[in-house]
């Protein structure tokens, strides 16, 4: 057993093209020790050699590419863990339609599958990353993500900066374009009217100040904010104790472009007194 000093370690894995990349770039922006593509088996004499207090943070990307070490993952990591570590496994995963997309628009071919199609790749690279998948501690699905929100959201789930509490999300989005899985908490804000019926406003978004009043100069919308401003606020230093350090609340409407995004600003302005780590997402905003 190593007598290292204990260390925080980040295992990202996950399907190629899901953004491994950028996530251990991420995290190397708030001050990682960050290696790509180490072979798991080496685990154990990396945390030995990263001794002493000059990296108390490290990541490392272990992928499909380690072929037969891939089964030692668990056991190793198991190792770790039992040396005094903290480890988490990060696992990126993604559509096949995501997938199949990016490696069409970069002209890759799938490391799996080097002379057949993506989508073999896909599915083999799938088969072989299953145990990993099951075991990871945090799952991140990037289908809908851009590298700048991928970026943000691995930031504020694994910052070693001190906290007074969990890195919060608030994020707007339109159940038409699917619910995020990222989600932690998710409420529905179509009870309200819709200000793309009032031909005025159809073109604008939660953002302009006269939908934001169309929206929010309402008794019951001033009401539901409330709650859920109490509901946050009940959750957060339960979620806290439990040692989750990030959370995501998602409200959504019909396009996420007009209710949403107005009352997922006024929901950041009200959290952000007690919680000045608020982040806002207006994920479909853009959409059609």
């Amino acid at each position: 057993m190593s007598t290292a000093p204990a260390k925080h370690i980040v295992v990202i894995t996950g399907m190629s093209g899901s953004g491994k990349s950028t996530a251990i770039r991420a995290l190397e922006d708030v001050n990682f020790f960050c290696i790509d593509n180490l072979p798991v088996l080496l685990l154990p004499k990396l945390t030995e050699l990263a001794g002493g207090g000059q990296f108390e943070h490290l990541a490392l990307v272990v992928d499909a590419r380690e072929g037969i070490f891939l089964q030692e993952a668990p056991r190793v990591l198991d190792e770790v863990r039992r040396a005094g570590h903290h480890v988490e496994v990060l696992f990126l995963n993604a559509s096949d339609e995501s997938l199949i997309r990016r490696f069409s628009e970069t002209r890759r071919r799938h490391p799996l599958a080097p002379t057949g199609s993506v989508a073999e790749g896909i599915r083999a690279e799938r088969e072989a990353l299953k145990d990993l998948r099951e075991m990871a501690d945090q799952v991140i699905d990037s289908s809908a993500l851009n590298v700048h929100d991928l970026k943000r959201m691995v930031q504020a789930r694994f910052n070693p900066e001190p906290a007074s509490g969990p890195s919060l999300s608030v994020m707007s989005f339109g159940f038409r374009h699917g619910v995020p899985p990222q989600a932690d908490l998710v409420l529905d804000v179509r009870f309200l009217p819709n200000p793309y019926f009032v031909p005025e406003l159809k073109g604008l978004t939660g953002k302009d100040p006269r939908v934001a009043a169309y929206v929010l100069d309402r008794e019951e919308t001033q009401q539901f904010v409330e709650k859920v401003v109490d509901l946050c606020q009940f959750l957060f230093p339960r979620y806290q104790k439990e040692g989750k350090a990030y959370l995501t609340v998602a409200l959504g409407c019909t396009g996420g472009k007009h209710r949403s995004v107005a009352i997922a600003e006024e929901l950041r302005k009200r959290l952000s007194g007690d919680h000045p780590r608020v982040q806002l997402w207006d994920r479909d905003i853009e959409k059609e």
